[in-house]
């Protein structure tokens, strides 16, 4: 599972990584250092300016959405809270994620993630979990292989209404690679820019296909290194959180 990320570049630089050629200055995110499930992030996607016209031109897009996907056919948007994640090995076939994964994919662009490895703590002897950043050993940008959704709020009367939608996101897990594995058995995956175009182009609907897409995480080329414990706490944020810290701290 992945439940924290960092995410600190801007629209600029990823208009220019990405391809994008729609995004809106005013929706634009503040760095994070410690992105938590249902804050707001960035999604790369490609969408026609109306969804059921097949014929109608496709542009890549930018936009923020709230992590935690919603199915369209929820009750309750609070349902987010518990689909941060899509397992690879069933995304395709479960309910809350096969009709995302057939027509709305996105990237979520990321400067890499945490993950919690449980091991003694030697001055008590008692188990602990010690956070640790992992990242593109280049320091390049990670695309996170994610879908997303729009959730119609019954609240509001009017569907040109912006408060009638809300677009949430789910990112794509698989088991861990390369320094990743060593401390923890699952991660978000991760798409190489050659296959970018065929994740988002909604037009794409067979599930073989796209699963072939998803293959080894990041290209094998990550690098982990133990961080403070302050990443635990949400509200925790800003560059120190990456600052390496030693076995003893």
């Amino acid at each position: 599972m992945c439940g924290r990320y960092v995410s600190t570049r801007g629209p600029e630089d990823l208009a220019g990584l990405f391809h994008v050629t729609d995004w809106r200055p005013e929706e634009a995110l503040a760095p994070s250092w410690n992105v938590a499930p249902t804050d707001d992030v960035y999604a790369v996607l490609d969408r026609a300016p109306r969804e059921d016209d097949a014929t109608a031109p496709r542009r890549r897009r930018l936009r923020p959405v709230r992590w935690g996907l919603v199915p369209s056919w929820a009750k309750d948007p609070r349902t987010g809270s518990r689909l941060i994640n899509a397992r690879v090995e069933t995304v395709h076939s479960k309910p809350s994620f096969r009709r995302a994964f057939a027509k709305r994919r996105c990237l979520l662009p990321a400067d890499g993630f945490y993950e919690w490895q449980e091991r003694a703590d030697r001055s008590t002897g008692k188990a602990r979990k010690q956070p640790y950043f992992i990242h593109p050993a280049d320091g390049g940008v990670m695309a996170l292989a994610g879908l997303y959704e729009f959730w119609r709020d019954p609240g509001v009367e009017q569907d040109d209404d912006p408060a009638a939608w809300l677009m949430t996101c789910a990112l794509i897990t698989t088991e861990a690679t390369d320094a990743a594995g060593r401390v923890h058995p699952r991660m978000p995956l991760a798409l190489p820019p050659h296959h970018y175009d065929a994740w988002l182009d909604p037009r794409h609907g067979d599930p073989g296909e796209l699963r072939a897409l998803l293959t080894q995480p990041a290209g094998g080329h990550l690098d982990a290194r133990p961080v403070s414990t302050a990443v635990n706490d949400v509200r925790a944020d800003g560059p120190h959180l990456l600052a390496e810290i030693g076995p003893e701290t």
